[in-house]
């Protein structure tokens, strides 16, 4: 949960330069080198959300269908090492953006000269950029097939499974809860984008489509309007590794409940304040009229 949590603030930490790169319609008007930090932050936060969500996954598949392997293995020491190989692999890859100019310039419709910030390709390089995004779009339909299965097999082992104490059935529930939240934002946030950024990558190296101009526009909308449901990942995952954890909900109602009673004795020191100033207020005013 924690390393979802530092994926997700990698991306904020960029996000006011999104914004202010998308006010200005696509176009990149700060430093170059800032444009690669945050095509970095992002890749980094895409790809880790997406490996430990299916980290995630199998945890609980492991915890469901072998619980008893699973209590007295080294869980805590396993995950660590899964945890540190899946930051180095995928930090490993964003060096990539990090370092390769992703800055490039277009002529809008409209005459004018824009810098945008990685949303274009050099062609000359074709192939293996292609190649190498096909091998992550593979990669990712591979985890999405494991997140599948994995989540699949939990809805169908704890739906078949008779549940007779309450703590029990409140455990379930969760469980349950955990399955659906982690496929829908995974369907929602990352699916999309990964079935549109193919044909797109191939449309931008001018491998298909090349003079189809009304056909790559509409695909490169498509393909900004699915970046845009990538990044919401980031609301989403606090549903995830928060509000369905009992220590966290806990916190929350604790939270909530300090608040409650610091409103009510707010309330209470105002009234009293007011009880003991009207009294004054009568006696001033009997004075006056004496």
């Amino acid at each position: 949960m924690i390393n979802l949590t530092v994926a997700d603030l990698l991306f904020l930490v960029t996000l006011p330069l999104w914004i202010a790169y998308y006010n200005y319609r696509g176009n990149w008007v700060m430093p170059d080198f800032l444009c690669n930090v945050a095509g970095c932050f992002f890749f980094i936060n895409t790809y880790c959300s997406v490996a430990f969500l299916g980290v995630i996954s199998y945890n609980r598949f492991q915890a469901v269908t072998k619980p008893v392997e699973v209590a007295r293995s080294t869980a805590r020491k396993k995950g660590l090492c899964i945890s540190v190989f899946v930051w180095i692999l995928v930090f490993g890859s964003s060096l990539y953006f990090l370092f390769t100019p992703g800055t490039n310039q277009v002529q809008a419709n409209d005459g004018l000269n824009y810098t945008r910030c990685f949303e274009g390709y050099n062609i000359d390089n074709r192939g293996p950029v292609a190649i190498i995004h096909f091998i992550l779009i593979a990669a990712f339909f591979l985890v999405f097939l494991i997140i599948f299965i994995c989540n699949v097999v939990i809805f169908r082992t704890l739906t078949t499974q008779s549940v007779a104490a309450k703590q029990s059935a409140e455990m379930k529930r969760r469980a349950l809860h955990m399955v659906v939240t982690v496929l829908g934002v995974f369907v929602l946030c990352f699916v999309p984008h990964h079935i549109v950024h193919g044909p797109w990558t191939l449309t931008v190296l001018r491998l298909w489509h090349e003079n189809d101009c009304g056909f790559r526009q509409v695909l490169n909308d498509a393909h900004q309007i699915t970046l845009c449901l990538m990044s919401t990942n980031c609301m989403l995952d606090p549903i995830i590794y928060c509000f369905l954890t009992k220590k966290f909900r806990n916190h929350l109602s604790e939270r909530i409940r300090t608040m409650k009673r610091s409103r009510k004795l707010s309330r209470n020191t105002t009234d009293t304040n007011l009880e003991g100033t009207l009294p004054l207020k009568e006696k001033q005013t009997s004075t006056c009229d004496l």
